[in-house]
Formats: C-alpha cells, sequence, structure tokens
C-alpha cells in the first residue's frame, strides 16, 4: 500500500512507488544486501549482454540505477535542506553513452552500490517529518523528499524486474535475491 499522498509526487513514478509493499526504509536497507546478491548471480560473461540491438546491457542498466540513485539522493538533500532552487532534468541515456561501464566487472559494480546505499541511508534517516513532507521542483515536477526514498527504491526494484524478465529469463539464477 502507497502510504504517499497523491500531490507528493508526478504519477509518473507511480509504478517505481507501487513496487514498494511494506516499510520504505526496510526496503532501501534490505537492498543493500539483497541487489549486491542478485548482481552476484550474473555470470560475468553477461554483462555485456543485451537483450535487443539499442538496448542497455546488463552492466549498463546496474550503472544506471547508481547514477539515478546519486541523483535522487542530491535532490533529496537539497529540498531536504530547504533549497527550493528548481533542478533541471538529468538525460539517461547521454549518462550511460559516457559512462564506460561494460568497462566494469560485476563485483566492482555490487560493492560500490553497498557503499553508496550505506552512505545514503546515513542521509535518509537524518531527515525529520519536516524535512521528509518538504517538497521541491525537480524535472519542472513536484515532488517531495518522502517520495524520493519511495523512487530510489522502486527504481531498483522496476530494473530488476527488467532483469531478470528481458536480459535473464533463460538464466538459471537464485530466485530468493531482490
Amino acid at each position: 500500500m502507497n502510504p504517499l499522498k497523491s500531490d507528493e509526487y508526478p504519477a509518473i513514478f507511480n509504478d517505481y512507488i507501487e513496487t514498494i509493499t511494506g516499510d520504505v526504509m526496510e526496503e532501501l536497507n534490505d537492498q543493500i544486501d539483497t541487489f549486491p546478491e542478485f548482481i552476484a548471480s550474473i555470470p560475468e560473461e553477461l554483462g555485456s549482454f543485451s537483450y535487443a540491438d539499442g538496448k542497455w546491457t546488463i552492466k549498463e542498466v546496474l550503472c544506471h540505477i547508481l547514477d539515478c540513485e546519486r541523483i535522487m539522493t542530491y535532490r533529496a538533500l537539497r529540498f531536504g535542506r530547504n533549497d527550493m532552487t528548481a533542478l533541471s532534468p538529468f538525460e539517461q541515456d547521454e549518462f550511460v553513452a559516457n559512462g564506460r561501464h561494460n568497462e566494469r566487472k560485476l563485483a566492482d559494480i555490487a560493492e560500490e552500490f553497498i557503499h553508496l546505499r550505506k552512505a545514503n541511508m546515513y542521509l535518509f534517516n537524518s531527515f525529520d517529518e519536516t524535512e521528509l513532507n518538504r517538497k521541491g521542483m525537480a524535472s519542472d515536477r513536484l515532488i517531495s523528499v518522502r517520495a524520493f526514498l519511495y523512487i530510489i527504491a522502486g527504481h531498483l526494484n522496476h530494473h530488476v524486474i527488467i532483469l531478470k524478465a528481458r536480459y535473464l529469463k533463460d538464466q538459471k539464477l537464485n530466485d530468493d535475491v531482490v
């Protein structure tokens, strides 16, 4: 059940937010273990696999998740600290095209995620109700700090679902991960 109010976020994020079925802070914490376990279940030789021409590779999707977490956390920090400067959008395809993600090892991506999320959790846990309720404009959309937490966790879930369904459907992976 989604505890967010409809005025806290734009509908474009519904698919991400609806993947959160419990407490968002627990979900964010659980992902510190489950997401790296999921990445570890992917054979390294599949890291540069794309299921169709023009689609991102597995490594590009994984690094996109990290990039988006950084950007969404930055936005949450700005609004949480009462900086209501409107924040511009970012072009995700340009981020991926310029990230050299396929040169990386899956294990390094997983390790980076652990450190990134742990650091972000200190920030997320520091927000009080006033800060969580603050809203600002990001990508021309009004959004609350609280909604960013749901978007970060849900965005990860969304891409894991896509990875399992489109990239890894014929692979024997441990279904207990993520």
